[in-house]
């Protein structure tokens, strides 16, 4: 497919790209990357491929690359050409821009310049496991990459196991196994969840059902690809009586978070992910030493 190149107005153009099928790009997206006077490229090596797919022609333009380990380095000078009146295009490696992806920073400060910031929005990862999910799309939270340490990990599903809305999540591959588990721990193994791997790639997957049967499904560690992770919303909330407050502020004056879930779990008849999130609630740090150190 060639496309025919027309001038742009000057402005920074935010360009979604195609989360795997090269054809899932717009039609005004090739435009954009046709005309613009400068392409920044989460890398150039990925535009370059998707440039050569659908026909577009350098035409003695340089690819720019603009990510998280240069943006600091190279905004000055995207900036510079913006405020010469370039039409500045800006695409990620996959998905839209500034969804966990650099770009926020270009944005800001092009804004506080009175520079003009348009969007040619397309594919979305977040947005399409959600369609895909088979759980609730009238609201959601994307809350993007959990923490990679466990502890801090569970810290943070603990503050979302209330949340009502649906929850939408990236995670590596290598930690998928550790984040379903700790998942299932706090909120609840009950909870339905959809595993979605390689959206509109070769090999994709989606795979539906409870947490703990995730759990089972994906022991291994053997996942690998782009993963994206729907998950149910907390249902009812219970307040919990003072009582039970009580007892756990007791357990935490002599024993970890974890420790302290366990037997307010056991002594209570909780399940063990209520009983996490009152502790965790209760504690000053929001660890113990059954977490220490664990990755």
């Amino acid at each position: 497919m060639n496309v025919e190149s027309e001038p742009l107005e000057p402005g920074l153009y935010l360009v979604s790209a195609p989360i795997g099928a090269a054809r899932d790009i717009t039609l005004r997206a090739l435009d954009i990357l046709a005309s613009a006077d400068v392409i920044c490229a989460e890398d150039t090596r990925t535009v370059r491929r998707l440039l050569n797919i659908h026909g577009i022609p350098l035409n003695r333009r340089r690819l720019t690359a603009y990510n998280d380990v240069n943006g600091a380095r190279r905004r000055p000078a995207i900036l510079e050409r913006l405020r010469l009146g370039a039409s500045v295009c800006y695409i990620p490696d996959a998905g839209t821009p500034l969804i966990a992806d650099p770009g926020y920073r270009l944005v800001e400060e092009a804004l506080l310049e009175g520079i003009r910031v348009v969007s040619a929005p397309g594919a979305s990862s977040a947005v399409a496991a959600l369609t895909v999910s088979g759980l609730p799309t009238d609201r959601f939270l994307f809350v993007g990459f959990l923490p990679s340490t466990k502890a801090r990990r569970r810290r943070e599903l603990a503050k979302l196991s209330e949340i009502s809305a649906t929850l939408v999540i990236f995670e590596a591959a290598r930690r998928l196994s550790g984040a379903l588990s700790d998942m299932a721990d706090i909120l609840g193994g009950e909870r339905r969840i959809a595993v979605c791997r390689e959206l509109t790639k070769k090999f994709e997957q989606v795979e539906r059902g409870q947490l703990l049967e995730m759990c089972d499904l994906w022991s291994d560690g053997h996942a690998r690809g782009e993963i994206a992770l729907v998950v149910e919303g907390q249902c009812r909330v219970a307040a919990d009586p003072p009582e039970l407050k009580g007892a756990a502020r007791r357990l935490l004056e002599t024993m970890s978070v974890r420790d302290a879930a366990g037997r307010l779990a056991a002594e209570h008849g909780l399940s063990r992910s209520r009983a996490y999130r009152l502790v965790l609630s209760l504690s000053a740090k929001g660890d113990g030493a059954g977490d220490a150190g664990e990755e």
